[in-house]
Parts: C-alpha cells; structure tokens; sequence
C-alpha cells in the first residue's frame, strides 16, 4: 500500500514499510519550515531592532533552507546529507548566538531546543558527538582571544551542564521510544505471520468443504447418467429394441446432465477466484449463489428452505467475498441440523434494505449457541464441532467483514435456533 503524497513528505510515495522514513522526511520539513519562519522573524525584528550585524549571516541560512527544501524533492536519497546540513547548520546558529548576544537577550535559550533537533536528524552515536562537540565549542566560547563575548565561563559552564542534562533526558527517551518501536513492530510481524496462517488454514479448510458440497452437487446428476445408460444396457440385455426417440431422450438427458456439471466446475472456479475490483449486483443474486452451492446438502438431509426473492436491491460489493461469508454460515447452519437430527428442520433467510446498506438474516431451528460459546464463536481455531471443526469458517467471515466491507457480524441465539445478521454496506469507497 503506498501512502498519499503531500508537503511535508517532499512529495513522494512511502510503502507501509517505509514508515520510520516517512516520519523522518515529516520531521525535517517541519524543522526547515520551523527554522525559517523563526529565521524570518529574526531579520524583522533585528531590522525593527537595529542589529544589522546578525541580518547577512540569518539571509545565508535562509537561502540554505531554501536550497534543502528543493533538495529532499528532488531526491529521495538526499535526506542523509541534509540532516547532516541541517545540524550543522543549527549548531552555527546556535554557537553564533553566544558570540554575538547579550545575556539579557535571552536569545541563548534556543540552545535548550537542540537535543530534541538531533533526535530527529541523527542516530544515537552521531547524536553523542554533536553533543560533545558543542559543549566543547560552548566552554571555549569566552576562552578564546579573538571576539570578545558577553557570557562569562560560569554561565557559559551553566548553560553546557543544563545542555547534557537535556540531552541525557532526550536521550533516555529515544532509546525507550526504539525498544517500543522495536517490539511493535516484532509483534506485528507475528500477527502477520499468524494471520497469513489462519487465511491459508481457512482456504483449506473452505477447500474441504467445497469438494464435500461438490460431490453433493455432483451425486444426483451421475445417478441420471448412470441410471440412463443402465436403462439403455438393460433394454438391450432383455432384447427389446431401443427405437430413435428413446436413445435420443436417454442422449439429451446426459448431455443437459454433463452440461449442468460443467456449469458447477464454473461456478466453483469463479468462487474460488475472490474478485477485488467492486462489481454492482443485486443482492438476493449473490445471496442465491451462495445457497445453490448448499442447495444439494440441504435436500438430501430434508432442510427446508426459504428466501423470498427480491427483483430489485443492488448492491456496489466484492461479491465473491460476501458469497463465502454467507456460504459459511449457511453450512454452519446445515452442520447444526445434521447433528440435532431435529424434526422440520429448517433454514430461512431475509433480507431488510435500509437506507445505506442490506441486513441479511440466515436464521436456523436448531437447538441454539450457549451463552459461554456465543461469546467465543468468531476467535480463531473456537469450534463447537469437535474433530469435525476448523474453528476458522466464522473468524474468517468477521475478518471478510470487518476488512472489506467495514462491518461486523452479528448473532442471536436462543434454544428455539440461532439468527445470524450480515450488514453490507450498499457502496463501498
């Protein structure tokens, strides 16, 4: 995924893993905008003020930071080098300062900013040195011979001993800030791991499940097949002769037979390739593609079923992805009843259209959830069915949801059935 360009980000594109240096791009131009605007109201107030002296050197740094802003935009790469510029630069300005101000100015103050600067343009080993370097430059400041400077070696010793302190802290905080940012992102990387996992245990376990709804799909239609070719074989065994008409019939049988498999093959393919382009349908068509696939299990174990179709209802969605949270549920549904052996069993589903999406609610006879597992029915590898069980269908359906339709599923369940509610947003940005 990359990350929407803008100005404090020199205009480029940063990947998800790029983070730490998109952050860094944002820090420095922040900084050089932060530099400039207090380099411009310093030639303000020094020309209010009448001091020309300091106008030159604060118009050089100017055109510096103009120099840098062009730089990050016109490499990536450049960043290194002015950070390194950047530092340099505050360090000069900072050191300039002591040489031409007066204590009263309090101008000195600024010195105090220049740990937190170093934090973001420098690692930790370069940080130490520019430390150590300008405490150094700081003491020799009233030492030296040449200019002669207001602060004395007591304050200017003041201020290198508040300028360390400052810098211990900082520093202390960087360090704790990296060893958090370090376990983030280790912990991020295992639930990465741990949910590229869970999505290739659910596709083998959905895998299983097609091949079983498959193979109901597939069992009455080879029992016509066979039953037509077995008719035809018997006719001929006994002797009676098999006349046009009928071989043509027992031919179309199995060829609207073989077709019908074909389209089945068709449809699976189509489900197992999840589509991730919006496509507009309406929604009791997505909902009766999910059921056709569970149509051939409900049958054979005497579930009756009810839909009442709609016409209308379009939906802008990724239809392949809602197809398996509705197919899911309905083969939880189905497993439920097969195992309850409930006389009249039963599934039903409804649909209720609101103004910005559709309610669809898959409800079953069966003999409910407990309170103690309804609470746990959507965690990973949590299955009521024993051996039988993933425990994946329904965490990977929440997932589906809360991924790719921003919403949730939710349940209600008493001892007289379970009632599951799939919001779908009618359009999806």
């Amino acid at each position: 995924m990359i990350t929407k360009t803008n100005f404090f980000t020199s205009a480029w594109d940063f990947t998800k893993e790029e983070s730490d240096l998109k952050n860094k791009f944002q820090m420095i131009n922040v900084a050089i905008v932060l530099s400039t605007i207090g380099l411009i109201t310093g030639i303000i107030s020094n020309t209010i003020g009448g001091i020309p002296a300091l106008i030159p050197f604060e118009m050089l740094l100017l055109g510096i930071n103009f120099l840098l802003f062009l730089l990050l935009r016109y490499k990536k790469e450049s960043l290194k080098l002015v950070s390194l510029i950047e530092t340099a630069q505050f360090t000069l300005l900072f050191l300039v300062l002591m040489y031409i101000s007066e204590p009263n100015d309090l101008k000195h103050i600024w010195i105090f900013t220049y740990p937190i600067l170093l934090l973001y343009f420098q690692n930790g080993n370069n940080s130490f040195y520019w430390v150590v370097f300008m405490v150094i430059m700081l003491i020799l400041t009233p030492l030296q011979p040449f200019i002669n400077v207001s602060y004395t070696l007591f304050q200017v010793l003041y201020m290198s001993v508040v300028l360390m302190i400052i810098s211990i802290i900082v520093y202390f905080y960087q360090n704790k800030i990296d060893k958090a940012k370090n376990v983030i992102k280790m912990q991020v990387h295992e639930l990465t791991k741990k949910d590229r996992l869970l999505s290739l245990q659910s596709k083998q376990a959905v895998m299983g499940e097609m091949i079983s709804m498959i193979a109901h799909q597939w069992r009455q239609p080879l029992s016509t097949v066979t039953l037509s070719i077995s008719d035809i074989q018997l006719k001929k065994m006994l002797g009676k002769e098999v006349d046009d008409k009928f071989m043509d019939k027992a031919l179309q049988d199995i060829s609207d037979t073989v077709v019908y498999l074909s389209d089945t093959i068709d449809d699976f393919q189509t489900y197992f390739a999840p589509n991730k382009t919006l496509s507009e349908e309406r929604i009791c068509e997505i909902i009766n593609r999910a059921v056709n696939f569970t149509k051939a299990r409900m049958n054979s174990a005497r579930i009756s079923f009810k839909f009442k179709e709609c016409n209308d209802g379009l939906i802008q969605t990724y239809s392949n992805e809602l197809v398996q949270v509705i197919l899911n549920i309905l083969n939880n549904a189905i497993d439920e009843l097969l195992e309850n052996k409930k006389d009249k069993a039963s599934i039903s589903i409804r649909v209720l259209e609101k103004s910005n999406s559709f309610d669809i609610f898959i409800k079953d006879n069966g003999r409910g959830i407990s309170p103690e597992n309804l609470e746990s029915i959507f965690e990973p590898y949590y299955s009521t069915k024993g051996k039988n069980g993933t425990g994946l269908g329904l965490y990977m359906s929440q997932m589906i949801m809360e991924k790719q339709f921003n919403s949730q599923i939710e349940v209600i369940s008493s001892k007289e059935g379970t009632e599951f509610c799939i919001k779908v947003p009618k359009k999806l940005a």
